[in-house]
């Protein structure tokens, strides 16, 4: 009964299958059971249990769903079968017609070998296939074999696993190039009898960098001491080892070396061996995925990490090592600490990578060796983050507080654990601990776990104060320098300035010689034997010379003469407010080897140029806090048998001290010296030490901490073997450990901040004073003036200028750094080599490179050949032309000169450092790319976008600069390119020089005229700028600039001719002028006192016939235009219709305003019936030119009155008027004519600075008083169309508030104008001036009456002859 129950229920299945009734996505099937039946265990899965004698039903099932395609199956799972061939052509046929199945499963089966061929076949062909799983099946490495040559050629197959099963190392090996060959398989896992199977595996994942999961295990069937061998997590790129061999770790190893999968390798506990490590080596010279190490518990010995420290040599990647609890000694680690250690300030730290590292253990000896190997590496490396000791049982507290100690210089270390170490025990360590942390902020975290310091809970102070260092609140927004207290400096420099041969060299030994001989303190930075002859030798470089004066100190600064120098005096200046003083030196002779003199003029020349080098690079003397201190000195007195021409050289000595005066602050004595007498230089010694001290009491003070650093720098100098130059690290270190004040407590990056300014600013004020030579970009503080000065300099200008080789400009960086190594070698006896060890050659480079006097001509090639702007020579080429000129080219000149030339220029080194500056620029921009760069001496040559420039240096000295372009832009974009990449390169190298802007003529530029033919081919563009707002807005467009004509020996160079002012400014000049023609009729709309009521046309039109004889009635009429002014700033397209459209309104609102104005000019208040003229004005006589005056004061003196003649629409002035002179302005006149000079002459110079008075087809409506306003300081200008539109804007607001006064000011107004008549009427008839003949002698006016309104009027005589018919005498 069973057993038929149990077919009928296969019988079921079956049936189910053929009518299609089941929806099947997961069959299991269960052989070798008691009884055969099938479990549905959901709606789409299904347990088939076949016993021994129905067998036979397992073949008909996979036949009968082979024939079924319908049936969606995905999961298959077979256990204990025992496969016949045609039981597995029935699966390869159900798995070859459905392409849905996923997962296969194999659990306790039993596959002969032509059943594993089989599989293998299946295998090949399917592409559905996701995931196949082999549980104790026997496979063998036979199985294995056949699985991989299919899996080679599979590429749907993501996941392969093959538990509890023996594949031994063939199947390994197999499996091992099947990986080799497959790449979408996602997941391996092996359990296998034996580790050995493991290490083909994964060497093959990590050869290939397969992203593919790996686990992989090992340990005896049946048995629980089974373990995990190698793990790879792709999503983590972390590969794990738990148990392998020596060779299997070996050849993990050759495979990691080009691996790019693996980030992070742990070997925790693997037993390793030197052999592994020496492979290891190479994985870490060659990979560059790998972060993070870790070999902890390895054991390995001295060998093996002498092997892990030499890869670390030529690593670049790797971030954290452990190689903790190992077998090693102090050698182990002094080998390992070495890619982190610099044992010399020349010396390139080898490995800047690596963050973290961690060794130690109770196995490890650090001892004596280790611990030197720490120190040192922690006081030259930069770039370690967390430092690890654990379990050290070989340290003693002394040897803790040593690495403490070093601690306070290491700015990088982060983290510094010192877990179970025996040696951090006692309170000494503690207070140490406490110190180190109290100079060092930026140690965030010490971990003292299991050591005695925490076992007897000492450490929780230690752990404060790390908390406190973390939680440190920003100091308040304040002035960073305001809290730090100033003094007065106590050093000075004195620069001797001179041409060659003057002696310079020869006085500053003199007077070196007098302060020893007077028994003062004499120091001299380095230590040269003079050469008693120096007459005829010229000094390389600069040559400084240091003395003491009690507790004064200054430096001598021997400028050298040599004109190859010049271009480097710029660079030693003197800042502003710096304590120095110049002593000018000039011969009385041409030559030191005859005795030929110089005359006065030579002279002149000689102290001149020095004169303005000086006022040149100073600032201005309003921005001075005192003038440049200058001494002159005449040398080689000696060889003068008489003065015959002292005189002319008085003279000429006077003259500069008229010309500079202002400018520099001249000592009144003239020094004649022999300066190789200490005897005739001494009353020279004596004023130089008298005026140091003046000097150090006027100018400003300086940080007290200058004075205090000043020492440390000396005391740092003696401890470093004298090195002569200081990085910015050093000094950063000097002032967290020996100034409390600059000392960096917290790490909060806005203290860190705040605190690196101060630091900064004190360099720089040591720079100031002359102690030390600091820039901001060069990283260095010069320490040593005379080796810098003398030797580098020196060096460079010798070998560089020599005519042994023509550089052409260029040379080579080995080369440059060849001739600079011979500055860094010392020529003094007996002292150590490594004075300059700190310093390289390829150090000094980049500091002339940084400091922009020279740069790399492909910026990018770190050995790229050397541009030196002073080498160049000037162009003997052919006559300049442009490249290339189409039709459409434009070009565009401006002409930059020195506003006060007489008495500054561009100093010799202004251009060189702009030709480096500007290239530097232009590289440094995003759109440089295909711009080319080319030098002459005294040129530049830049083409960029499409706009060819020249810049060339001019005039003697250099006064000014020519930017000439050859552009294939408009003329607008062309200047947008001058002003925001060259004037700011000029301007930036100008020092206190001012350069105004000229617009050169464009014939010039396009002709590439020589400079000596355009010196008067150029305009200011604030003079043309001016000109164009003295024409009315009709002129603009069409206003031309006439150029004079230019001959050359009797031949024409230039004719004359004409350039539209469009032509030469940029639309936003042009916009600019226009603006500020908007801003003057604002302020005439303004003074108009504009209404705001809305009134209609009708209203409007009968307000026009209606006369207010008021400055708002006569405002009123102008409302309508001043709207309009307000829509025009958005109504504007181009430039031409923006001047068409203000030409139209300002013609609107002068009319009106003519219009009310002439209304004014003959309104009468019936005084005296006309008898005297109604509009006047006053001139003030000043320096022999008159002035209009606009505004009455008590008190005023030497007026004269004047009359305008009153035709009613020509009003104006009147030629040779007499009028009539007035003492003084009592308060009676200011009562009575300030409110009439407030109002309506206010309202009349308005007028005339919109060119009302010659606005065309208006006649003479406005008095012309331009004579008399000429004087008057044009309005400010409003800038950009931003501005225009908020001017128009402010209209309506002023007419707001104006039009409420005007109507309540309407009747003060009429007696406004009644009190000045009548003051007229009075003053002249005070003066004998009442009748009409009177009038007519003093003002040529006349009375008349008009023919048409009856209306009387005072004319002038051409009006009476011209305009008879409209007018008639009225005598009074």
């Amino acid at each position: 009964m069973t057993s038929n129950q149990s077919l009928r229920d296969l019988q079921w299945l079956l049936e189910s299958i053929q009518a299609e009734i089941l929806d099947l996505k997961s069959i299991s099937f269960h052989l070798y059971q008691p009884t055969s039946c099938c479990h549905q265990e959901t709606q789409d899965s299904i347990h088939i249990n076949i016993s021994n004698d129905s067998h036979f039903q397992f073949s008909n099932i996979l036949t009968l769903l082979s024939s079924k395609p319908q049936i969606l199956l995905q999961n298959l799972e077979f256990y204990q079968v025992e496969w016949e061939m045609e039981e597995m052509r029935s699966l390869e046929v159900l798995l070859g017609g459905s392409s849905n199945v996923k997962q296969l499963v194999f659990k306790t089966n039993r596959l002969n070998a032509d059943c594993m061929a089989g599989l293998s076949k299946i295998l090949r062909k399917n592409e559905s296939i996701k995931e196949i799983i082999l549980s104790e099946s026997r496979i063998g490495s036979f199985g294995a074999t056949l699985i991989a040559s299919a899996l080679k050629v599979n590429s749907c197959l993501e996941e392969l696993q093959i538990w509890e099963d023996s594949i031994g190392s063939k199947g390994a090996e197999e499996l091992s190039k099947m990986i080799e060959a497959n790449s979408t398989l996602k997941l391996l896992t092996i359990f296998d009898s034996s580790s050995i199977t493991a290490t083909p595996l994964i060497s093959a994942v990590l050869a290939r960098n397969r992203s593919m999961e790996v686990h992989l295990w090992s340990g005896e069937h049946g048995k629980n001491n089974s373990s995990k061998v190698v793990e790879f997590a792709p999503e983590s790129s972390t590969l794990r080892i738990y148990r392998l061999s020596t060779s299997g770790a070996c050849r993990i190893a050759g495979a990691l070396a080009w691996n790019t999968t693996v980030k992070s390798l742990d070997l925790t506990g693997v037993r390793l061996r030197s052999r592994w490590a020496k492979e290891f080596r190479w994985v870490l010279e060659q990979n560059r995925s790998l972060r993070e190490v870790n070999l902890s518990k390895t054991c390995l010995k001295d060998k093996g990490v002498v092997y892990v420290a030499a890869g670390l040599f030529k690593n670049r990647w790797l971030e954290s090592l452990r190689v903790d609890d190992n077998r090693f000694s102090g050698i182990g680690v002094e080998h390992l600490l070495c890619p982190l250690t610099r044992f010399s300030s020349l010396q390139i730290q080898a490995n800047v990578t690596l963050k973290s590292i961690t060794f130690g253990g109770k196995r490890t000896k650090i001892g004596r060796v280790g611990l030197i190997a720490i120190l040192q590496m922690l006081s030259t490396n930069q770039t370690v983050t967390k430092l690890g000791i654990y379990e050290d049982q070989s340290l003693k507290p002394q040897d803790i507080i040593r690495i403490f100690k070093n601690l306070e210089r290491n700015a990088s270390l982060k983290c510094l654990s010192l877990q179970g170490c025996k040696g951090v025990d006692g309170d000494l360590v503690l207070k140490t601990i406490m110190e180190t942390l109290q100079v060092n902020p930026w140690i965030e975290e010490i971990d003292l776990a299991r050591t005695p310091l925490q076992n007897c809970g000492k450490a929780e102070g230690i752990y404060l104060k790390l908390g406190q260092n973390a939680k440190s609140e920003p100091e308040p927004e304040v002035d960073l320098l305001k809290d730090m207290p100033m003094t007065v400096p106590k050093s000075c420099r004195v620069f001797i300035c001179g041409q060659e041969f003057a002696g310079k060299t020869t006085l500053c030994n003199s007077i070196s010689q007098n302060f020893s001989s007077s028994k003062l303190h004499y120091i001299e930075q380095v230590k040269t034997l003079v050469n008693p002859v120096e007459q005829a030798i010229r000094t390389p470089g600069m040559k400084v010379k240091t003395l003491k004066d009690e507790d004064t100190k200054f430096s001598i600064w021997n400028l050298g003469g040599q004109h190859e120098l010049f271009s480097l005096h710029d660079l030693m200046f003197p800042g502003h407010g710096s304590a120095s003083c110049f002593v000018i030196v000039s011969s009385l002779f041409r030559k030191p080897n005859n005795k030929e003199p110089k005359t006065a003029f030579e002279l002149e020349e000689d102290l001149q140029y020095w004169l303005r080098f000086i006022v040149s690079n100073s600032r201005t003397a309003s921005q001075q806090c005192m003038l440049p201190n200058v001494t002159m000195v005449l040398t080689h007195y000696d060889k003068v048998d008489q003065l015959t021409d002292i005189q002319n050289t008085m003279n000429a000595l006077q003259r500069l001290r008229d010309k500079f005066e202002g400018y520099v602050d001249f000592y009144p004595t003239v020094f004649t010296i022999d300066a190789r007498s200490s005897a005739s230089v001494s009353k020279l010694t004596h004023h130089i030490r008298k005026t140091t001290k003046t000097v150090l009491q006027k100018v400003p003070k300086v940080y007290e901490l200058c004075n205090d650093l000043t020492k440390l720098l000396s005391d740092w100098r003696s401890e470093n073997h004298e090195k002569p130059a200081m990085k910015w690290k050093e000094f950063s270190d000097l002032c967290q450990i020996r100034v409390p004040s600059l000392r960096v407590q917290s790490r909060n990056n806005q203290i860190l901040n705040k605190m690196e300014t101060r630091r900064k600013a004190v360099a720089t004020c040591l720079h100031r004073i002359g102690e030390v030579i600091y820039f901001e970009e060069l990283g260095f503080l010069i320490l040593d003036f005379q080796w810098f000065c003398g030797e580098v300099i020196g060096q460079i200008i010798k070998k560089l200028t020599s005519n042994e080789q023509s550089y052409g400009g260029f040379v080579s960086r080995k080369e440059f750094e060849k001739i600079l190594k011979g500055s860094l070698h010392s020529q003094i006896l007996g002292t150590g080599s490594r004075i300059f060890e700190n310093l390289d050659a390829s150090d000094l480079v980049d500091m002339m490179i940084k400091l922009e006097f020279c740069y790399k001509q492909d910026p990018y090639d770190h050995e790229s050949l050397l541009l030196i702007p002073f080498l160049l020579e000037e162009s003997r080429t052919r006559t300049p032309k442009w490249e290339s000129i189409t039709s459409d080219s434009v070009f565009v000149g401006r002409h930059l000169e020195c506003h006060d030339s007489s008495h500054m220029f561009l100093t010799p080194g202004f251009f060189a450092r702009l030709q480096v500056h500007l290239h530097n620029k232009i590289i440094g921009l995003k759109s440089h790319h295909g711009a080319t760069y080319n030098l002459e001496k005294f040129l530049i040559l830049i083409n960029i976008n499409g706009v060819h420039i020249r810049i060339e240096l001019g005039g003697q000295l250099g006064y000014y600069v020519d930017v000439l372009a050859c552009s294939t832009k408009n003329l607008t974009e062309t200047l947008k390119l001058f002003r925001e990449l060259i004037y700011p390169a000029i301007q930036s190298l100008c020092n206190g020089v001012t350069l105004t802007e000229n617009i050169l003529r464009p014939e010039c530029v396009k002709n590439l005229t020589p400079p000596r033919h355009r010196k008067t081919q150029f305009v200011p563009l604030a003079q043309l700028k001016q000109a164009l707002l003295s024409v009315p807005a009709d002129g603009m467009y069409d206003y031309q600039h006439t150029w004079t004509p230019v001959y050359d020996s009797g031949r024409v160079v230039l004719k004359p001719g004409f350039d539209f002012a469009r032509d030469l400014l940029s639309d936003d000049d042009f916009r600019e002028v226009l603006h500020r023609r908007y801003h003057d009729l604002y302020d005439l709309a303004m003074e108009l006192q504009v209404p705001t009521e809305n009134n209609s046309d009708e209203s409007n039109r009968h307000e026009t016939g209606k006369i207010d004889p008021s400055f708002a009635g006569i405002a009123k009429g102008v409302e309508e235009v001043i709207q309009r002014l307000k829509i025009i700033e958005q109504e504007i397209r181009d430039l031409k219709q923006e001047i068409q459209g203000l030409r139209y309104y300002e013609h609107r609102l002068l009319t009106e305003l003519h219009r009310k104005v002439n209304f004014l000019a003959n309104y009468s208040v019936q005084i005296e019936e006309r008898k005297v003229p109604n509009m006047f004005y006053f001139v003030r006589t000043e320096n022999y030119s008159r002035r209009l005056v606009t505004n009455m004061i008590s008190g005023m003196t030497a007026l004269r009155l004047h009359m305008l003649c009153e035709f009613r629409g020509e009003m104006h002035v009147v030629e040779d008027q007499i009028g009539c002179e007035m003492m003084q302005i009592d308060n009676r006149a200011v009562k009575s004519l300030a409110p009439y000079m407030k109002g309506f002459m206010k309202l009349l110079t308005f007028a005339l600075k919109i060119g009302a008075h010659i606005a065309a087809g208006m006649g003479e409506m406005i008095p012309d008083l331009s004579k008399e306003v000429a004087h008057l300081a044009g309005n400010p200008l409003i800038l950009g169309a931003a501005g225009a539109a908020a001017t128009a804007g402010a209209v309506g607001a002023v007419g707001a508030a104006a039009g409420g006064r005007s109507r309540g000011r309407s009747s003060d107004i009429q007696q406004d104008m009644k009190a000045a008549q009548q003051w007229v009427v009075d003053f002249l008839r005070e003066k004998g001036c009442s009748t009409g003949k009177d009038i007519a002698e003093k003002f040529g006016l006349w009375r008349v009456r008009y023919r048409d309104d009856g209306h009387v009027a005072w004319v002038c005589r051409r009006h009476m002859y011209t305009r008879a018919n409209e007018i008639v005498e009225v005598p009074m």
